[in-house]
């Protein structure tokens, strides 16, 4: 193999290429927007920071956010220090120092749409609205909104969330949550360097009623949305059956973030994994143990085993996270409640938001943890309502 197609200039293409370009692999970037803003997103785990240590260390433009409050209705709100902070970014400077660095790397980077791709006996023919292109084999990066119909993830409507948000001129130094009614979802409030972006994400309701929900709750906290700059996106969020039968990769190509329905059912992460995902590809492109036959098996093993079979639990999850109800209340509610009352509950959150707690892994840590005391015995039987004991994701 001597030359790969990088389909898409986002975090998880950008990260990708970098890789195979410093391996001396011929890597080419193409994406018709290369470095763009969201309006959702642009906030780092430790797990990610962690991992990649050069998200934190570097001359970015970003803020480190040391403080998070959750709130839900009838439980009021809890604020919770964070021991290992946030990174937040504008999605615009990530995706530009990401890009950046894959063209240091050695990779081109092409500004330009793909109009189709095609399959040939040894490699793909790229059609573009610069003209023709040839190569080896492909990265598949498109994001959510994949125009290439023979690569990546098949979307249901239930297997995607709706984002919108407000760019809005504030600051702040915490990151707000909110849960809402009946919604799986949450809106949020991330400070990012130069402004606040305000946003909604939300399954299975309209986009505009969705929006409404954001512009009442921006009013009733008094902040201004009229004026602000309005954006909207689709993000993944695979069902269970939607995890099992997707379609990650294939005969020449392998697909990452967003366009891979690497994203997290329950908080909307995508960054990690679509960096983790553009990495682990990389890593299987340059395998020569894997001949291209075997690149695309190799690559499911991998992201299953590193993260795929925890969100697939994670679809599980979703739903009796953000609409299950326990003891007359709503979990969201129970949720604040505990965090307020219970240190350990508190611990958890901590590695849920640090990104180091695996779903998986939930109901062992609690069990293994609880003394018997009246607080935790309740916690116990909300877990057992909330956490399955099994799942054929395991």
């Amino acid at each position: 193999m001597k030359t790969v197609a990088v389909l898409g200039g986002g975090p998880a293409g950008s990260f990708a290429a970098e890789r195979l370009a410093a391996a001396g692999l011929k890597t080419t970037v193409y994406d018709e927007k290369l470095a763009w803003e969201k309006p959702c997103g642009g906030g780092l785990t430790y797990k990610a920071y962690h991992e990649y240590p050069y998200l934190i260390d570097n001359e970015t433009p970003k803020k480190l956010i040391h403080a998070t409050t959750l709130s839900a209705p009838n439980a009021g709100e809890v604020k919770m220090t964070l021991e290992r902070p946030l990174v937040i970014y504008s999605r615009l400077d990530l995706n530009r120092m990401l890009l950046q660095r894959a063209e240091k790397a050695g990779a081109g980077i092409e500004k330009t749409r793909i109009l189709g791709i095609e399959r040939r006996e040894n490699g793909w023919r790229l059609r573009t609205q610069a003209g023709i292109a040839e190569a080896d084999y492909c990265i598949v990066a498109t994001g959510a909104r994949n125009p290439l119909r023979e690569v990546g993830t098949e979307y249901t409507a239930g297997d995607t969330m709706s984002a919108l948000g407000y760019y809005v001129p504030a600051t702040r130094e915490q990151i707000d949550i909110q849960f809402l009614p009946q919604l799986e979802g949450y809106i949020w409030v991330f400070p990012r360097s130069g402004h606040l972006s305000v946003g909604i994400c939300g399954k299975n309701e309209p986009a505009q009623a969705l929006r409404r929900r954001l512009e009442r709750y921006m009013d009733e906290r008094g902040i201004a949305w009229k004026g602000s700059a309005f954006y909207s996106h689709m993000l993944p969020s695979l069902e269970q059956t939607g995890w099992r039968k997707n379609r990650l990769a294939g005969d020449g190509w392998l697909a990452v973030g967003d366009a891979g329905g690497l994203v997290d059912p329950i908080t909307g992460e995508g960054l990690y994994y679509a960096m983790r995902s553009g990495d682990l590809a990389s890593q299987v492109v340059l395998n020569d143990a894997h001949g291209i036959a075997q690149k695309a098996a190799a690559y499911k093993a991998m992201v299953a085993r590193e993260f795929a079979l925890d969100l697939e639990f994670a679809a599980t999850l979703a739903k009796r996270v953000f609409l299950g109800r326990f003891l007359f209340n709503s979990v969201p509610a129970r949720m604040v409640e505990f965090m307020r009352r219970s240190p350990r509950f508190r611990e958890l959150m901590q590695d849920l938001f640090a990104g180091t707690q695996p779903y998986l892994e939930l109901r062992a840590r609690l069990l293994k943890n609880l003394n018997g005391t009246l607080q935790e015995v309740l916690m116990n039987f909300f877990l057992q309502r909330v956490v399955p004991e099994k799942s054929s994701a395991s």
